[in-house]
């Protein structure tokens, strides 16, 4: 019986992982605006706007060093390019959660790579084991070759900057 208990138990377990980052709709269309490094606005083929907020990665705000560059260099990648958003959940600013593939490559990743983002180590458990993988190598690269955000000298994550800001506080 305990081991019948314990196959379940962990059968259970199996599925929670599995489901963590499992895509829950897709969305086609055109990405028609930028918000900033991370999130997005995509037009389906009814006309529907999608605020879409890219899974795996968190982008300097735009009131910190690089945010600006960030989003830039978003939008030389997507605006007015045809999307597909891969979304697994909605956020708590009911902004869809998706990895966002244009031209089949996907757009959040290159944001790290190119040093516009940090792997959102936080959120890890949303992305399969290779994307993980992906992330957490495109952020050592661009760490390692002082790509973007990276060639300051001591880089301020946008959650401690968020924090800081929360309270009040100054960087």
């Amino acid at each position: 019986m305990r081991h019948a208990f314990r196959l379940i138990t962990a059968l259970c377990m199996v599925g929670l992982v599995a489901s963590t980052h499992a895509v829950t709709h897709q969305i086609k269309g055109r990405i028609v605006g930028i918000h900033d490094g991370d999130s997005i606005t995509l037009l389906d083929a009814d006309n529907r706007q999608h605020k879409i907020r890219l899974d795996g990665i968190d982008a300097p705000e735009l009131g910190q060093s690089f945010g600006r560059a960030s989003k830039q260099h978003l939008a030389r990648l997507v605006v007015n390019r045809e999307a597909l958003a891969e979304c697994s959940k909605v956020d708590r600013y009911r902004r869809n959660v998706c990895r966002v593939l244009v031209g089949g490559a996907d757009v959040g990743l290159a944001q790290v790579r190119a040093g516009m983002a940090w792997y959102f180590r936080r959120y890890a458990k949303d992305l399969t084991p290779d994307r993980r993988q992906q992330h957490a190598e495109a952020e050592d690269q661009a760490q390692a070759e002082r790509r973007g955000l990276w060639a300051d000298a001591e880089p301020m994550p946008p959650w401690a900057w968020r924090a800081t800001h929360k309270r009040g506080g100054t960087p």
